[in-house]
């Protein structure tokens, strides 16, 4: 009783810390304007909501593979948190990259399947885009490093990815939601929705990948002098 008294304080507080992180990562939009296409298909309702969850679920796998990759790391080279702070910089430094970029050239554009979408297919399309855009996940790698930066049990740190990537679902379930609610009629606000919210990305995007890279540099920074971070778990 006195461990799960001592535990939940520490998961609300990393779920309270990679809330920013959550808001920066949900506004890409490529997400979106893949479930849009989605809607627009023979059975909309499925296959918007099956590309959701395919999606979700491959982002919450490839967390726990980019967890495992940070602790093999952290155990070769023997010193854990001193690598979970250099790979926050090395993370802020990847987010400040991410931010010129974005500012150059823009959020990056979602391309439409070709094939005649089926529930199992939009699953399976949604879980290959999610992989192949891994490498360029780079808010995500930073949820990955609090949660371990965190020391949280397995069981625990696997809850806090889960509720990360529920969290990170959910503005996306507005889609099948009003395909379902109004049928074809809501296709045309959807893809509004869609351009606007490739326009915010396209200013606020390299902002927030700019604040987030500067926050997880200044913590690594102030640790590696104090052997403090900025924020205490």
């Amino acid at each position: 009783m006195a461990s799960y008294a001592v535990r939940m304080p520490l998961m609300f507080e990393l779920i309270a810390k990679i809330v920013p992180i959550l808001l920066v990562d949900f506004l890409n939009p490529v997400l979106f304007a893949m479930l849009v296409a989605a809607a627009g298909s023979g059975r909309p309702v499925a296959n918007s909501s099956m590309m959701l969850a395919g999606h979700t679920l491959a982002y919450f796998i490839a967390g726990v593979a980019v967890a495992l990759g940070f602790e093999q790391l952290a155990e070769r080279l023997a010193n854990p948190k001193h690598i979970d702070y250099l790979l926050s910089a090395a993370l802020g430094a990847a987010l400040l990259w991410m931010a010129l970029r974005v500012k150059k050239d823009g959020a990056p554009v979602a391309s439409e399947p070709e094939q005649a979408l089926t529930p199992a297919s939009s699953f399976a399309f949604g879980a290959v885009v999610n992989f192949v855009g891994i490498p360029f996940a780079i808010p995500y790698f930073a949820v990955v490093d609090q949660v371990l930066s965190a020391d949280l049990s397995v069981a625990d740190s696997l809850v806090v990815l889960a509720v990360y990537n529920l969290g990170y679902a959910a503005p996306f379930v507005v889609v099948p939601v009003a395909v379902a609610a109004s049928g074809e009629r809501a296709r045309p606000f959807l893809e509004k929705v869609s351009g606007v919210l490739g326009k915010i990305s396209d200013s606020v995007m390299p902002w927030m990948f700019g604040l987030l890279g500067v926050v997880l540099i200044a913590d690594s920074a102030v640790y590696l002098f104090s052997g403090e971070g900025l924020i205490k778990f």
